[in-house]
């Protein structure tokens, strides 16, 4: 059942950034050109999603398990430290110049989008080189 519903999960998701225009790179990197032609559109997209979460996490913090029946575990962490602040700068300006981030990629790379196949080697390499540094420290 567990399978079940992640494929379905994972369908309405990427239905969901199909239909939002999240996988198209000049479309979200319209969004960002806030100097130029910019394209508010996925502002909506977000705020909405920003509402879906907050009304999702509001009623999971209310629970101890999944509707599954799987525990929750939530972060412990309330840290902002270098690590977080470098990731974040560097995946928006990885959205920024490619107009991609991993989920949209792996939609639009399920698509035959030939642009994403490059950036998903490119996020793929990255992790690689992230796991083999961050084990070294």
């Amino acid at each position: 059942m567990r399978s079940v519903c992640a494929l379905l999960a994972g369908v309405v998701f990427g239905l969901g950034l199909i239909a939002a225009g999240m996988t198209q790179p000049l479309k979200v990197q319209a969004f960002l050109d806030l100097a130029g032609a910019w394209d508010p559109s996925l502002a909506l997209v977000m705020g909405a999603a920003v509402g879906v979460g907050l009304a999702a996490f509001a009623i999971a913090k209310r629970r101890s398990t999944t509707w599954l029946g799987e525990p929750l575990h939530w972060p412990t962490s309330t840290r902002i430290d270098a690590p977080l602040v470098i990731g974040g700068l560097l995946f928006g300006a990885g959205w920024g110049l490619a107009g991609f981030c991993p989920g949209p990629a792996l939609v639009a790379l399920g698509a035959g989008w030939g642009d994403a196949a490059w950036f998903v080697a490119a996020m793929l390499v990255g992790m690689v080189l992230h796991d083999r540094v961050w084990r070294r420290s």
